[in-house]
């Protein structure tokens, strides 16, 4: 079965079928409805074939479902009918354990994703847990988003920005004990040398993560 990944990002959404080696994508931004963004992915692709869909939600999703607006979109996604607006079936995950589980390795995994926002996940034997670390508090009553963010980023300027990814990698590896860390999102080539333990990895990885949750075992979370 073809099955087709839609990445929604704060920027882009990005879209890729099974069999089909180029993604394809298009602008999101704060006016991007569920039923917009349905009608541009159909429009996209109308020219691929696939029977099932993995979306990526960059938002608190819970058994499945969408249980948070999210901040860098438009509203309407909590209880949207993708299912029903596409004609086939969907499995919706958070967007970084989406590119958390494309990027898995084995072990202990702490994925954290740089990109308009903050996304993080950890796996654990095969167990994905997706995790709302973004707007915890990080120092001087600003959250871990707001300094590992776009917006953090582009206040900070690159070289604090940096300083500040690598004192929270820091910060959760004290407090989680990963093996390894792996860290994507649109910003991670903006990061320089890479400590011991943290590798970069690619954001095409997100599309990994789509097919593998209708693979046995993709879903344990």
């Amino acid at each position: 079965m073809n099955i087709l990944v839609i990445d929604v990002g704060g920027t882009h959404v990005k879209v890729l079928a099974s069999g089909q080696t180029e993604p394809r994508k298009f602008e999101s931004g704060p006016t991007l409805t569920p039923s917009r963004m349905v009608e541009k992915v159909k429009a996209l692709t109308a020219d691929w074939s696939y029977g099932a869909l993995s979306i990526g939600y960059p938002g608190l999703v819970v058994h499945g479902r969408i249980a948070a607006e999210p901040r860098n979109l438009g509203r309407g996604w909590v209880g949207f009918d993708f299912s029903g607006a596409f004609g086939l079936p969907v499995r919706i995950i958070n967007d970084a354990a989406m590119q958390a589980l494309g990027s898995y390795e084995g072990g202990r995994m702490l994925f954290l994703g740089l990109g308009t926002g903050l996304g993080s996940a950890m796996i654990v034997g095969g167990r994905i847990e997706p995790m709302e670390l973004a707007h915890l508090p990080y120092r001087k009553g600003r959250s871990y988003e707001d300094c590992l963010g776009l917006a953090g980023m582009k206040r900070l300027g690159r070289k604090k920005w940096r300083k500040h990814v690598w004192a929270v990698v820091d910060l959760l590896r004290g407090a989680l004990e990963p093996e390894s860390v792996a860290v994507g999102g649109g910003n991670a080539v903006k990061l320089k040398q890479l400590p011991p333990g943290v590798r970069r990895v690619d954001n095409a990885n997100a599309f990994v993560g789509g097919f593998r949750l209708w693979q046995d075992g993709g879903l344990e979370r």
